[in-house]
């Protein structure tokens, strides 16, 4: 059975007081021992001042993003090695925020995962379509692209996980419904079935994130092939993270 994996991605919000706060609130309403995985990925400039709050506890802290490189002359970038140092343990890459607003292409996104796990990082690698996509029919070869192209046998995939955003419900509001989830799902898990093998494909955990509320957590994760979720917005407020996360506990009492 894997276990359910709740992600918060803090995108470029907060100040450093309700960073903070946010995380003492989340903490406060937490179970001792969580039978789910837990991580918040805040805004560079948090990271090291939250460390202290995080690490060794029951919410692994991770960065939005890292460069390919260990050290050099990459002005504005930080590198895994970095990140590590200060206490993270994850790293998200391909956010659709970083393909379709800043321009990464999966050339440099693959670079960037073998570089994160080759320095002992986990990773969240995102995959997922945008609108016009879907409605062309295209979502599968999207996806198929997007695993294709980045993942491989030079790839291990004991540190990572795959969080499915079509982008079409990120911050808009939109859902992705069940139904839709678990088929991209078991399509993305198909696909990794053929790049790999059927064993890897069965441990792999593959989230989802697209307007993840408390409302709709536990019904997602209820699905077979969804292990979680990559959540946006609503892992600002801890009452409504913390909804998820309750959320996320039940299904995966539901499979036990």
């Amino acid at each position: 059975m894997r276990r359910k994996y709740v992600a918060g991605n803090w995108k470029m919000n907060l100040t450093l007081t309700e960073a903070r706060s946010l995380i003492e609130g989340i903490t406060a309403g937490l179970p001792a021992d969580p039978p789910i995985d837990l991580a918040v990925f805040p805004p560079f400039v948090y990271l090291a001042p939250l460390a202290a709050k995080l690490v060794g506890g029951a919410i692994r802290l991770g960065a939005q993003n890292c460069y390919c490189e260990p050290k050099g002359a990459f002005t504005g970038e930080v590198s895994p090695a970095m990140l590590i140092d200060i206490g993270c343990r994850s790293v998200i890459i391909g956010h659709s925020e970083r393909r379709h607003v800043i321009g990464e292409r999966d050339e440099l996104l693959k670079r960037k995962v073998l570089a994160a796990l080759g320095a002992g990082l986990e990773v969240i690698y995102c995959v997922g379509e945008k609108l016009d996509e879907r409605e062309a029919g295209q979502t599968e070869a999207v996806l198929d692209r997007q695993i294709h192209e980045v993942l491989g046998p030079d790839v291990a995939l004991d540190a990572v996980t795959i969080a499915y955003e079509p982008v079409w419900a990120i911050g808009t509001g939109r859902t992705a419904t069940p139904d839709q989830a678990q088929q991209a799902h078991a399509y993305i898990r198909q696909e990794i079935g053929k790049l790999y093998n059927s064993n890897v494909a069965a441990r792999l955990r593959i989230q989802y994130g697209g307007s993840v509320k408390a409302s709709n957590a536990r019904e997602l994760m209820q699905k077979p092939d969804v292990d979680g979720a990559l959540v946006g917005g609503a892992s600002l407020k801890a009452d409504e993270f913390l909804g998820i996360i309750q959320g996320a506990m039940k299904a995966q009492a539901d499979d036990a």
